[in-house]
């Protein structure tokens, strides 16, 4: 891991980009576990997922009718006789000889000999007795209705890919593909801490100088639609020795993720809870502290306890959207995922001011008209303690560093927010 050390120099603040990197770059897959088939749905396989079996295993018939030589129905009328009656799941054992003809269900074997399938509605049929003639009013071309062996997969074919998440799709898939059991990437477990003498848990008393506290609770239910196993450590006050004695039941777990403490004022205690002195050598090794960014400037990373800790800032909107910038990319990377941060690109509905040195994140809404234009309008206010704007907003508008002055139409870049966000 690279260090920058205790002494980082508050000025120096990394791009978003960087960050990213730095995190990713340090962020290792977690280790993989068989799940069956009703536990899979979400889950990120470990390896490429094979048919155990071809399918259709064997030629059948793709409707209902009769399996007939094509040679027997080249002129029509044609009077044919019926031999046998045959359902999915059963064959005609006997190889079928010109001038017979095999009554057949979709999904049932085709017969040796026979090289085509005439429908039913083609077929006039006095009797549904074998034995009894048949007429073929109208002829079919040699192949017609008939799924070839092997069709939709062979044997030993990959059907769902290594480091795919798993959707009901894959699962029917692997259903079909006679595999009850796969290897999947493991949940990653991630601990959650936050910090603050002044925030409450929901539902508790408050005073009247608290605020109750959501970072947790976002933060759970946002990585756990991700795919990892979250667990809430509590909150802890303003206190190095009480962040210092949560922080250490995150042991075991493959990332901390605390809120609250990481910025410069005197109640900004993380890192010093964290520190060597007080763990240790399994105590913080900084990585980087502070990024260009807005909101979510004052983020920490490094690593505590040998495992990779992120420090998030305490507004509940930095929380969320550094979350979304890089706990996501944090958990896919553990899982196996390739990350890409998918953007498109919408007409302003305001104008806006010049950009400063970092990177912007406005909380946003956009709408497509008539014609099919993409219009995104951001919210007046951006402060970002502003929670109701952010469960309003359904995406973000993305300002570059010194990003000029935006007019009314100028085309602006946008990330849609997902609904696990």
């Amino acid at each position: 891991m690279e260090n920058q050390g205790s002494g980082v120099n508050n000025r120096s603040f990394l791009s978003v980009k960087d960050a990213l990197q730095r995190i990713i770059k340090d962020i290792s897959t977690v280790s993989t576990e068989e799940v069956s088939l009703t536990s899979a749905l979400d889950r990120v396989t470990a390896e490429d997922v094979k048919a155990r079996r071809s399918q259709p295993p064997v030629a059948v018939s793709s409707m209902d009718g009769y399996a007939v030589k094509s040679e027997d129905v080249t002129n029509v009328p044609s009077k044919l006789i019926r031999v046998a009656s045959v359902p999915a799941g059963r064959e005609y054992t006997k190889k079928l000889k010109n001038g017979e003809a095999v009554r057949i269900f979709t999904g049932a074997p085709v017969p040796k000999g026979a090289d085509t399938i005439v429908i039913q509605e083609d077929v006039i049929a006095s009797s549904e007795t074998d034995g009894s003639e048949i007429t073929i009013v109208k002829g079919a071309k040699k192949g017609v209705y008939i799924r070839r062996s092997g069709l939709d997969f062979k044997n030993g074919e990959i059907g769902i890919p290594k480091n795919k998440r798993l959707t009901s799709r894959d699962i029917g898939l692997a259903a079909s593909m006679n595999v009850p059991w796969i290897l999947v990437r493991r949940r990653p477990r991630i601990a959650i801490l936050a910090t603050g003498d002044e925030i409450v848990r929901p539902g508790e008393s408050a005073s009247k100088n608290q605020i109750v506290s959501s970072n947790s609770y976002m933060l759970h239910a946002f990585m756990t639609a991700l795919g990892a196993d979250v667990q809430i450590l509590g909150i802890a006050p303003d206190n190095t020795d009480t962040i210092g004695a949560l922080a250490r039941e995150a042991y075991g777990s493959d990332l901390l993720v605390t809120t609250g403490g990481a910025s410069v004022g005197e109640h900004d205690l993380i890192q010093k809870a964290l520190s060597t002195d007080k763990f240790g050598k399994q105590g913080l090794n900084l990585n980087f502290w502070k990024i260009a960014m807005r909101p979510g400037k004052p983020l920490i990373f490094g690593e505590l306890q040998q495992k990779p800790f992120i420090g998030l800032p305490g507004n509940p909107v930095s929380t969320m959207i550094c979350g979304l910038i890089f706990l996501k990319p944090a958990i896919e990377t553990m899982l196996g995922l390739e990350h890409k941060q998918e953007t498109v690109f919408a007409s302003l509905s305001k104008d806006l001011h010049k950009n400063d040195e970092r990177q912007d994140y406005l909380r946003a809404y956009y709408f497509d008209t008539k014609k099919g234009e993409k219009i995104v309008e951001p919210f007046p206010l951006q402060d970002s303690s502003m929670m109701a704007n952010l469960a309003k907003a359904n995406c973000l508008i993305v300002r570059e560093p010194f990003d000029k002055k935006r007019k009314k139409g100028d085309t602006v870049k946008i990330i849609k927010l997902d609904t696990c966000f």
